[in-house]
């Protein structure tokens, strides 16, 4: 009796069930799905591929006889939605200029968008197909675009992983927590020049005095009353792998998981031959250069820095000559907070965009260009950067972009087994 029951409940259920003849009716259905209509001259087109992927999730489906689609995905992420441009009909492709306001074709192709949920649990994605030709790019146009990108990333990671690496120069703390300090300064100039509708300048000045605050806050509050205790290395790194949880799950608490935006992202692009770069770009890759060149001097023009070097070399030896350690290591670690902000708002606009756990995914990435340059050397970590940055942009060339962050460990490996100490690192003798 029982089952028959059950049986009689779940009939309803499967009356309301997608017919074959549904979109997407073909997938495994979830709560989260993006969808549209393709059009041709006001007519719908049937029988048009689209994919979807991002997150190691993929998959396909074919417009039906209204050119309707829907691809179902597993959660709200960021996805690349792909016409396959061979099943539309010659000489035809995606009408750009009758695209929805903030979808753009991904650079080198006219049929692949970068697409992410709003508000809701799905997201309508009409295209509208025109008289055009299809963009294809050489392999050598693909690898100097690629090259350029990199250098970009590489320029932005370098100014995190240099100030991680001069925190552990002179603490030999492994700080977990980096990631956060990334993250605190895209969220502060998001806040004043999004939320509280400020201009930018003045929300990447509030950022940058923001990181030097929490740096400057952590050392005070947290890190130098450990260190007086007595605290080893291990217990320091467990000690940032807390505060990196707290920090991470604070910023979710305030802002959710929506991506923000900051002004000014996606800019019209500026065409330097196959190279597509916006004026955003070109500002972010001069800004790292000069900021980088800034901390180049500092180190080695400056006494503070030089004193932060000898730290780096000898802890005690520097302080039995008279200099005083702890002034230094908090000058560094209010260096570290402006540079990790620096790097966090150049990395809002690369990414694009403002997320709670935004430099969390750039963490990995930042202790990898620290140890494949050499721990606790700050050039170090910048050469480290620019290799990581390249052969993450590179690597697309031949593998799937979900795993581009995996060809740079794979390169770490590499040269560590060859060089154990890193690029710029000193051999040190062990037992």
């Amino acid at each position: 009796m029982l089952a028959a029951g059950l049986l009689l409940l779940s009939s309803p259920i499967a009356a309301h069930a997608a017919s074959p003849d549904t979109p997407g009716a073909d997938q495994e259905q979830t709560d989260f799905y993006f969808g549209g209509v393709i059009t041709f001259d006001e007519k719908p087109v049937p029988d048009v591929t689209m994919s979807i992927s991002g997150g190691g999730f993929e998959a396909e489906t074919i417009t039906d006889a209204e050119g309707k689609w829907r691809l179902y995905v597993p959660e709200k992420d960021t996805y690349t939605l792909t016409i396959d441009e061979n099943s539309l009909p010659e000489g035809v492709i995606v009408d750009a200029t009758q695209l929805t306001e903030g979808l753009q074709p991904i650079q080198g192709t006219t049929g692949s968008f970068e697409v992410e949920f709003g508000l809701t649990k799905t997201k309508i994605v009409n295209l509208f197909l025109g008289q055009g030709e299809r963009i294809t790019q050489s392999f050598v146009d693909q690898l100097a675009v690629r090259l350029v990108n990199g250098l970009n990333f590489g320029l932005l990671l370098a100014l995190a992983a240099m100030g991680a690496a001069l925190i552990y120069g002179t603490t030999g703390l492994s700080n977990f927590a980096h990631g956060e300090m990334v993250t605190w300064g895209a969220l502060v100039a998001m806040v004043l020049s999004t939320t509280w509708q400020l201009p930018i300048w003045l929300g990447i000045t509030a950022a940058v005095i923001g990181g030097a605050a929490l740096g400057l806050a952590t050392d005070a509050g947290l890190w130098r009353p450990l260190r007086r205790r007595g605290l080893g290395v291990v217990q320091l790194m467990i000690v940032s792998i807390g505060l990196s949880l707290a920090l991470r799950y604070v910023y979710q608490f305030f802002i959710g998981g929506k991506t923000y935006q900051l002004p000014g992202a996606s800019p019209a692009p500026i065409q330097f031959g196959p190279i597509s770069l916006s004026y955003i770009d070109l500002i972010s890759m001069g800004v790292s250069i000069v900021v980088i060149c800034g901390v180049a001097y500092f180190l080695l023009r400056t006494r503070i820095g030089k004193a932060t070097r000898a730290i780096s070399d000898n802890p005690q030896l520097a302080a039995a000559s008279g200099i005083d350690v702890d002034k230094v290591v908090r000058i560094v670690w209010v260096m570290a907070g402006m540079l990790a902000a620096i790097s966090g708002v150049l990395w809002a606009y690369f990414r694009p965009g403002v997320q709670w756990n935004m430099g969390t995914q750039m963490l990995l990435l930042i202790f990898a260009a620290m140890t494949l340059g050499g721990l606790g050397t700050a050039f170090g970590a910048l050469l480290g950067s620019l290799i990581v940055g390249l052969v993450v942009e590179t690597s697309t060339l031949w593998i799937p972009s979900d795993l581009k962050y995996a060809g740079a460990l794979v390169v770490l490996i590499l040269i560590l087994l060859v060089r154990p100490q890193g690029l710029l690192g000193r051999k040190e003798r062990l037992g």
